[in-house]
């Protein structure tokens, strides 16, 4: 009797322990369940799944732009909106800029460096100094044109070696258009031999897929799950400890011999700004917001031109019928390199680059805007701190302002007179306050390198070779991988 009174009363001591775990596990069950509903007079959206809301359709949330012009989404408790087509983008980053200016706060994006920090001085200062380093050490220096024609050079050099053997040009593109970003943020470029930092460059686009995947997004929504030992997040974590090493010597080894206020790139001119305000409590310069800053500038100044040039390639040889080549030769010549000051003179290669970045949309969501504060958005209420998605490839394919626009047509950016036309609805740098700070420099590269390209070699798929145009979904679209052969011309 007693053993039986004492077993018993063992098992209520147990229960009494498990009681506080469990209750608190409800209490938290309660409070995400209050989190996913929708605030008054906010949009309505799509019911979603217990829990994780809607985060299983982040990869196809491009694709939904029929639901509505605004429309909500629960991201496992995270209250979002999706701005669909032309005009509600607009209202919102251009009519609202301020108030859209803001960035989520998602444990995974951290709030550090210059692309996901908070909106404030903090970002004021950083963008501000991202520009000035753009145009001080990049655009606005002569001789910069030049450093891009020598880096096509080495590109054009590099695919000679194939001898119009079928090969995959990811990562000479890669390594092309990274280094002119090299310039600015280094003063210097790597070799296409560099296995370092080619592996840091894989690194950096596994981590552009993995950020917009929905096993990852549910970190943001459980930030908890962070303590399992297993899952994309944490192979995401592991990428990102690793570049934060890599890029930490690169910056100790590139400002040895600095002279301070006589900056050479983009990370002098950031030490610089960090002497200037060490006396400041409230200055967000530091080595840990220097290291955010150039892996971000980093990404952003690859990926998105990497794969437009990507794209670009593919169509070429898909569609031989696409005249660039005849443009080229007639307003270039075959032996003198591409110059800017001749874009204006060829408006079908620049009617080609733009409906190639339109219909391709490289950066389909944008980056996630928030609301800095209360606002109201075509009669709805969405209240501070919001997460916003601006769906920009709703926008270029958006009947109001492209006739038939799921059709690869470069002449929609030519009038009846063959010149080339600017459309109001063509986003491919978002807007705002917040659009991409390197879109000159991007523009300058993708027609230095394409016309460069297209200069040199004749681009062909292998025989009975046919490229899947169905693209690789994540933070960017880009192209599922393939082989092209470029002979000379």
């Amino acid at each position: 009797m007693r053993a039986a009174a004492a077993e018993q009363g063992g098992g209520g001591r147990s229960l009494l322990l498990l009681a506080p775990p469990a209750l608190l596990l409800l209490a938290l069950l309660a409070r995400h369940l209050l989190k996913q509903r929708r605030p008054p007079g906010f949009p309505p959206g799509p019911a979603g799944l217990p829990l994780i809301g809607s985060i299983h359709a982040l990869n196809i949330l491009q694709y939904l732009f029929f639901l509505s012009k605004i429309f909500s989404l629960d991201l496992g408790g995270i209250s979002a909106i999706v701005l669909n087509g032309y005009d509600a983008v607009k209202e919102c980053l251009v009519h609202q800029s301020e108030i859209f200016a803001d960035r989520p706060s998602l444990p995974l994006f951290f709030g550090y460096g210059l692309l996901n920090s908070k909106y404030g001085r903090g970002w004021t200062e950083h963008r501000k100094l991202a520009v000035n380093s753009f145009r001080i050490f990049g655009y606005d220096q002569r001789s910069f044109e030049h450093k891009i024609s020598e880096e096509a050079v080495f590109f054009l050099d590099a695919i000679d070696t194939y001898k119009g053997k079928p090969f995959d040009l990811k990562h000479l593109i890669t390594n092309a258009v990274s280094n002119i970003t090299n310039l600015i943020i280094f003063g210097e470029r790597f070799t296409y031999e560099d296995t370092e930092f080619q592996h840091m460059i894989d690194i950096f686009s596994e981590n552009v897929e993995l950020a917009a995947s929905a096993s990852v997004f549910l970190y943001n929504a459980f930030p908890w799950i962070g303590i399992l030992p297993f899952g994309k997040h944490q192979q995401l974590f592991k990428n990102a400890a690793e570049v934060y090493d890599f890029l930490h010597k690169l910056i100790e080894r590139v400002s040895e011999n600095r002279k301070p206020q006589s900056p050479r790139h983009f990370v002098d001119a950031y030490l610089d700004e960090m002497d200037c305000n060490e006396n400041d409590p409230e200055s967000t310069y530091s080595r840990e917001n220097l290291i955010f800053s150039v892996g971000e500038l980093i990404i952003a100044g690859t990926e998105t031109t990497t794969n437009v040039l990507r794209w670009a390639v593919l169509f070429m040889a898909l569609y031989p019928n696409i005249q660039v080549q005849k443009e080229i030769d007639l307003v270039i010549g075959p032996n003198k390199m591409p110059a800017l000051e001749e874009r204006c003179k060829m408006p079908y290669t620049e009617a080609v680059l733009h409906e190639v970045l339109r219909f391709c949309n490289i950066v389909p969501l944008g980056i996630f805007h928030a609301t800095s504060k209360d606002t109201v958005v075509r009669g709805y209420s969405i209240p501070e701190g919001t997460t916003v998605i601006t769906n920009l490839y709703s926008v270029h394919f958006d009947e109001k302002y492209w006739s038939n626009p799921e059709v690869f047509f470069p002449e929609r950016f030519l009038d009846s007179s063959g010149q080339f036309i600017k459309k109001d609805a063509f986003v491919p740098f978002s807007l705002g306050r917040r659009h991409c700070l390197g879109e000159q420099l991007a523009r300058m590269e993708m027609f230095l390198f394409f016309t460069s390209l297209l200069q040199r070699f004749h681009l062909r798929f292998p025989p009975g070779s046919v490229p899947d145009l169905k693209p690789r979904l994540g933070m960017t679209l880009q192209p599922q991988p393939y082989v092209v052969c470029a002979e000379r011309r």
